[in-house]
């Protein structure tokens, strides 16, 4: 039993280091992306389209409906303390700093995470990676770079369209429930949102980005042999960045309070 323990330790320890230098060499090919941006940039267009602009339908509802929901919950429960106006820091906390990138990385992660995981797997299945080598094509160059770029853009661009959407909608909801003039509405939002909350928002969008493609890339290039391993992987592609985005909102957010 000693001797399986220490042996799952070596191997976590070993996975650990590895997936190190695949990020060390993942951001060190994407920094040297724009000198050479003809490699990929294909691929780098289809991922921006696929993630941000096909998601972009989702992410709307999702946004829509959770403001509706703060702005009826704080609309019927906030008056009656005499916080009225507190439901403008509701919303930007909940909407702009917290859930705003989180179910936005969410919907990435079911989406384009499974994606990348399932795709590069296929790839490296049929061969296909090993045709690249051959030709002296860097697949990390060609096929993850654009990929993980692809995903951390769209995660920022998506974060800010459902931040917008989110606040918009809210203000919908409101003339229904109880009108609001829009410029009061925008004025008061505006009073109760500071650079902090636009730089969490981001920050935690930049982060989430980096880490989805991160890990769907990893995942996929550790296909080996059979395609029966291409669901295990896509499986473990969305549990672990579900996990990160988590654990990233969580220390994020304690750096900020601290």
């Amino acid at each position: 039993m000693i001797a399986r323990l220490g042996k799952q330790v070596t191997d976590a320890f070993g996975n650990f280091l590895y997936a190190t230098g695949f990020l060390f060499n993942l951001v060190k090919e994407s920094a040297l992306f724009l000198r050479r941006r003809q490699v990929g940039f294909r691929v780098l267009v289809m991922q921006l389209l696929f993630t941000a602009v096909e998601a972009m339908g989702i992410v709307a509802l999702i946004s829509l409906a959770l403001g509706a929901v703060i702005v009826i919950q704080g609309i019927s429960i906030l008056p009656k303390f005499g916080q009225g106006k507190l439901i403008y820091t509701i919303l930007l906390i909940v909407i702009t700093r917290e859930l705003g990138p989180l179910l936005t990385a969410f919907v990435i992660i079911a989406r384009s995470g499974t994606a990348i995981a399932t795709e590069l797997g296929n790839m490296v299945i049929s061969h296909e990676i090993e045709a690249y080598v051959s030709v002296g094509i860097n697949p990390i160059s060609y096929l993850a770079v654009p990929r993980f770029l692809g995903v951390t853009v769209s995660m920022v661009l998506l974060t800010i369209y459902f931040n917008f959407f989110g606040l918009f909608g809210s203000f919908v909801v409101t003339q229904f429930i109880k009108p609001v003039q829009l410029q009061d509405y925008f004025q008061n939002l505006l009073g109760a949102m500071s650079v902090a909350d636009i730089a969490s928002s981001l920050v935690k969008a930049l982060v989430f980005g980096a880490l989805i493609s991160f890990t769907a890339i990893y995942q996929g290039f550790k296909v080996r042999v059979s395609s029966t391993e291409i669901p295990q992987v896509a499986i473990k592609a969305v549990g672990q960045g579900f996990v990160l985005c988590i654990l990233a909102d969580a220390v994020i957010t304690l750096i900020y309070y601290v």
